[in-house]
């Protein structure tokens, strides 16, 4: 059994928690561009919600960045953007409006594949993590992960 099968309490919640204040506190450059803070709209209150999630991708062309939903579809921040997906991203010291958008699981395991390959270390462990097993990084493994776990993409807002 993996940690996607249930929620995180007590010290978990915490550790999972305590980036946010990094930026809050605005040093969220020392996460580098391995993280981002969302800051979101709750789908049933309303309000406005934070959570820091790993970037699995970066599209330097476009700007988008890719994240991996690891409590799957369950995850709050996941439902909220799926009511609201017009969110706020801070990577590093810059943040920009972003629209968030649930990728297709073909699209999602091509840049998981390439995170694997990228960050072995961190994907295996990843995997052993939120899986419950440590998985090979090959493409049928990424499209199974993914259909676990989406992936979402932020892509910047066109400013007007």
């Amino acid at each position: 059994m993996g940690l996607s099968d249930k929620r995180p309490r007590g010290l978990l919640r915490l550790g999972f928690r305590l980036p946010i204040w990094f930026y809050r506190w605005h040093v969220g450059w020392l996460l580098g561009e391995r993280f981002l803070l969302l800051t979101h709209t709750g789908r049933k209150s309303g309000a406005v919600r934070q959570t820091v999630i790993e970037v699995v991708g970066h599209d330097k062309v476009t700007g988008a960045y890719y994240v991996v939903s690891g409590f799957g579809r369950k995850a709050d921040w996941f439902l909220n953007i799926q009511k609201e997906p017009k969110v706020n991203v801070t990577v590093g010291s810059r943040s920009f409006e972003a629209e968030a958008d649930v990728m297709s699981d073909e699209d999602a395991a091509d840049i998981l594949l390439d995170y694997a390959t990228d960050h072995p270390l961190a994907f295996r462990e990843l995997s052993k993590i939120l899986l419950g097993e440590t998985i090979q990084p090959t493409r049928e493994n990424c499209l199974q992960f993914v259909q676990t776990m989406p992936m979402v993409s932020f892509f910047p807002m066109k400013q007007e």
